[in-house]
């Protein structure tokens, strides 16, 4: 069954989104797009809407449709499906436009396999009928260092994209201002390396191709699998501010009460056991739990090293794994690449090394790294999955 794709359009208080949807509505390539707004009067189309009866739903002249956001994503989108199946409304994507102060967690949850528990038939209906096929970030070259710096929504806004767009990029006349837009380009890149960063105020800015329906998650990939993992940039983007033994590094991004966004990579030569690459994963997610803000990597599996595994993980939730026919480069390594909240680098480190070589004293002592930035009750979950008492 052909399922709908989403896009998800984020940005923090004043990052553009509205200039965004104004562009949007009024670009015949869209017409076909259902938006998913705050208030209809947020975007000035109110004197080009046409309700369609009674409900949030109201179609432009230009043939956009709009709906008003609910509380709940999963409820709007099964609004305008049964919209749509009435004959009310056409459309073949749909774009959500959250608010600057969102945390797109729960939001990217809600749209992903294994994320936010289903809560009804209407849940399980909306998740075989639509599928997340992008975050796009718009991050203000004005203000954005001072939203990364004073909010962690904001940097969570980075975080999950898979597209990030530099807006009022027009009002970097000088040379000094065009070195801080430089710099900001630098920061994005360490938060978020395998998100491309494009320039909303360009003469060829694609608006078209911003929306254009990918894979979020590792489902259908395709030929487009080095792109999508973006795997070798992170990592070099990572070695250069230095490397720790074994292949690991990660500096923070962010700091904010004690909460750090950090990047960072592992990468191992030699073929991973399923059983041990699994036992990772699992303790990781116990350990990290909502912390593991992302993970991506390509791993190259001892049962059959020719196919490698693409994994993606968006916080709690691991996507079923994706079996490639063949590597998609000369590099054969497995390589990981983590945002997480707070977690260090070298614990995950020594915790990837243990779960594939290691026995019970030494999971415990890498489950003991994690320290008082885990609670005791995550690492006593993972103890027992292991069949030990964790620290």
């Amino acid at each position: 069954m052909h399922r709908t794709p989403v896009f998800l359009l984020t940005g923090f208080l004043g990052a553009g989104k509205t200039t965004l949807l104004n562009r949007l509505v009024r670009d015949p390539a869209f017409a076909d797009t259902a938006l998913v707004i705050n208030e209809f009067g947020d975007v000035a189309i109110d004197h080009d809407l046409v309700r369609l009866g009674e409900g949030r739903i109201a179609r432009t002249t230009t043939g956009c449709l709009c709906c008003t956001a609910g509380g709940d994503i999963r409820a709007t989108l099964n609004d305008l499906l049964h919209a749509r199946s009435v004959g009310g409304a056409s459309f073949s994507r749909v774009v959500v436009e959250t608010t600057g102060l969102a945390d797109p967690a729960p939001i990217v949850n809600q749209l992903i396999p294994g994320g936010a528990a289903a809560g009804g038939l209407r849940d399980h209906v909306v998740a075989a009928r639509f599928a997340l096929a992008g975050v796009v970030t718009l991050v203000d070259i004005v203000t954005g260092e001072l939203a990364i710096e004073g909010h962690f929504e904001a940097a969570k806004q980075i975080a999950f994209a898979d597209r990030l767009v530099l807006t009022k990029t027009d009002l970097a006349r000088d040379p000094a201002s065009r070195r801080d837009v430089e710099d900001l380009r630098q920061r994005l890149a360490a938060l978020n390396p395998a998100a491309p960063i494009g320039d909303g105020g360009a003469a060829d800015f694609d608006l078209a191709g911003l929306f254009r329906p990918r894979a979020y998650a590792p489902l259908a990939l395709g030929e487009d699998v080095t792109g999508w993992l973006a795997l070798d940039a992170a990592i070099r983007a990572e070695q250069g501010e230095g490397t720790h033994p074994g292949g690991t590094s990660g500096t923070p991004a962010f700091t904010r009460h004690g909460a750090r966004l950090r990047t960072f990579s592992i990468v191992r030569d030699a073929a991973v056991g399923p059983q041990g690459f699994r036992r990772f994963l699992d303790l990781l997610g116990l350990v990290a739990g909502p912390r593991l803000l992302r993970a991506k990597g390509l791993v190259r599996l001892a049962e059959t090293p020719d196919r490698p595994v693409v994994v993606h993980a968006v916080q709690h939730a691991v996507f079923p794994p994706v079996r490639l026919e063949g590597w998609p480069d000369d590099d054969r390594r497995s390589r990981l690449v983590f945002i997480t909240d707070g977690i260090e680098p070298e614990p995950a480190r020594r915790l990837f090394a243990v779960a594939l070589d290691g026995g019970p004293a030494p999971l415990a002592r890498a489950l003991a790294g994690f320290g008082t930035g885990v609670a005791r009750a995550a690492r006593s979950a993972a103890g027992r999955l292991i069949g030990i008492q964790a620290p």
